[in-house]
């Protein structure tokens, strides 16, 4: 189920307050297949095993936090850095 609308209206990153958004398709397959490589890390620096089904992203592109069963996980330590990607 995704992340309710009205819910994202009001989400900003903990650390910045930046306006979060939907990760798209795209970036979804490409951090998807950095964790199928076990080449994926949390800012706590441990490896991400389980693949991402919804992510948010700060609107300076730089912070992807998961979205788990709807829940957006938004704690500095879990979330990713984006220059992973490339």
């Amino acid at each position: 189920m995704p992340i309710n609308p009205e819910l994202l209206d009001i989400l900003v990153c903990p650390i910045t307050k930046l306006p979060v958004s939907i990760v798209n398709q795209e970036m979804l397959t490409q951090l998807n297949d950095k964790i199928s490589n076990g080449n994926l890390m949390s800012k706590d620096g441990n490896v991400i095993t389980e693949p991402i089904d919804e992510a948010l992203i700060t609107s300076n592109k730089t912070t992807i936090y998961r979205v788990q069963d709807s829940i957006p996980i938004m704690l500095e330590d879990q979330s990713i850095d984006a220059a992973q990607l490339g």
